[in-house]
């Protein structure tokens, strides 16, 4: 009873200020995800070293990790539709904690790799729930704003987290940057428990049927591919930036954290023109960001021998690079609408398992390239071809719906 009354006290409280308190708790625990996601690229060379193996194959940390988000968003969301959303949220984020811890203690490559695919798993289902309950917890015209305070911490990650993430780990070692991801996922918990309401509404919930059903659409499924190649040749180069701008551009290993805080206010800034760019054709604006994310990659395999014009494609790179996000999700709400009406949401969290393929598979690409005799100042072409794919899927879907 207590409980109950203080929770009512802070949400009275919080609807004097406009947002319920209950936001800020889901936007920690989104930030410590979106840290622990993307810190590991600024690591790659400091983890490689101290666990004795080699950059491409620590770059499965990257892969591997995007795979356990493709798994979770859908099938580990579906299963675990008729927990309890509050209970749901905050074991996620016990496993997401255990997950950055187990990583503070690997004792191997193996280990870690294990800890990274557990916390794979709680980002693809807190992602795929977080929306349900940020929309659960305001008015109906409010719900668009509710998710994007949300997702602003994972945004927000991306811009102070990676940066200052990677600065720790190349200082007091990698195993500290997880030990603070660690901790912030336990106090993302620990708001969870006390602001979020025990009854919150819940959407409908996600069955492997519908999930099977969505997969045999060849329409949503020509997206999905759009999303994995289009988002995901990015990360051919992203994934191995680091020794990129090391080994090729010739910066220091301490200038890579100030390197990545300018590739995040980039991210943030393309995020926002994606966005209202895509609001009315997403498909049409979709195939020309992704022409200039190709010509951008294309472009860095020649400047990135050049401190100063490396610096800026990198900025132009991070402006393309997310720009894609809100068109790819907005794109494939609309085809699930047109033909599979009511299975939006499964739609939406099969694209965003999509771009976690997509890293996957552009991490893995890029592994292979850092491997061969083409070596890392490949990565950008490379990456470019992969984004070319995207843009042919891209005009191929364009021109099938124009018909229809």
């Amino acid at each position: 009873m207590k409980t109950t009354t203080n929770t009512t006290a802070i949400q009275s409280k919080s609807k004097s200020t406009g947002l319920p308190a209950a936001l800020w708790a889901l936007t920690i625990s989104a930030y410590a995800i979106g840290t622990t996601e993307f810190v590991i690229v600024g690591l790659l060379p400091t983890v490689a070293q101290d666990l004795g193996t080699s950059i491409p194959t620590a770059g499965l940390l990257v892969s591997l990790y995007a795979l356990g988000v493709a798994i979770g968003a859908p099938v580990l969301t579906a299963v675990t539709s008729g927990i309890n959303r509050k209970k749901l949220l905050l074991w996620i984020m016990v496993l997401f904690s255990i997950g950055n811890a187990l990583a503070t203690i690997a004792p191997s490559f193996t280990t870690l790799v294990i800890a990274r695919i557990l916390t794979g798993f709680a980002h693809g289902v807190f992602f795929a729930i977080g929306a349900t309950i940020a929309a659960g917890l305001v008015p109906e015209n409010k719900r668009a704003s509710a998710i994007a305070i949300m997702f602003s911490g994972l945004t927000v990650a991306i811009v102070t987290g990676v940066p200052l993430g990677t600065y720790i780990g190349q200082h007091f070692g990698w195993r500290a940057t997880f030990i603070g991801v660690a901790i912030l996922g336990a106090i993302g918990a620990i708001a969870s428990s006390i602001l979020i309401p025990n009854t919150i509404k819940k959407s409908n919930p996600l069955r492997l049927s519908d999930l099977a059903r969505v997969l045999r659409n060849p329409s949503i499924l020509l997206i999905l591919a759009i999303t994995a190649f289009g988002y995901g040749g990015t990360f051919v180069t992203f994934t191995y930036l680091t020794p990129l701008l090391v080994d090729i551009a010739g910066f220091s290993p301490d200038a890579t954290g100030l390197l990545l805080l300018i590739y995040g206010v980039a991210i943030a800034i393309g995020n926002v023109i994606g966005g209202k760019v895509s609001n009315h054709k997403p498909a049409k604006a979709l195939m020309v960001m992704f022409v200039l994310q190709a010509i951008v990659l294309l472009v860095l395999s020649f400047t990135i021998y050049s401190q100063v014009t490396a610096v800026l494609t990198l900025f132009a790179m991070g402006i393309l690079a997310f720009s894609s996000v809100p068109g790819l999700q907005l794109y494939i709400v609309q085809m699930a609408e047109k033909y599979l009406p009511g299975t939006e949401d499964v739609a939406s969290s099969l694209n965003i398992a999509a771009f976690n393929v997509g890293i996957a598979i552009g991490a893995f690409i890029g592994g292979i390239v850092v491997e061969s005799t083409l070596g890392v100042a490949a990565t950008p072409w490379i990456g470019a071809i992969l984004v070319l794919f995207g843009v042919v899927l891209t005009y191929k879907s364009y021109s099938k719906e124009k018909k229809n």
